[in-house]
């Protein structure tokens, strides 16, 4: 099965994290100075949260969307009570 673009996408901005992660990674095995070892943990965050909003995105547009649609209340909720046991998890 062939890949979206916006599966590529979010793939490559996956890859790229990655990479910053090994980066931040020998940072730490080469001893640098821990001010930038923090800046870049920084950009790691923001580019996993920047991941984040691409996926929740999509699953708005394409799950919650056809739960909405097919006009079975049953997956409705199912759908926006996964949502909200994701963002109650991410408060803790």
């Amino acid at each position: 099965m062939a890949a979206t673009p916006e599966t590529t996408k979010v793939l490559n901005r996956l890859r790229r994290i990655e990479g910053q992660v090994r980066g931040v990674a020998q940072m730490v095995e080469d001893d640098r100075y821990c001010i930038d070892i923090l800046t870049q943990l920084q950009a790691v965050k923001a580019a996993l949260g920047r991941a984040e909003s691409e996926i929740l995105k999509r699953h708005a547009g394409c799950c919650v969307a056809e739960a909405i649609a097919s006009g079975d209340e049953s997956e409705q909720r199912r759908k926006f009570g996964e949502l909200i046991d994701l963002f109650e998890k991410a408060k803790r």
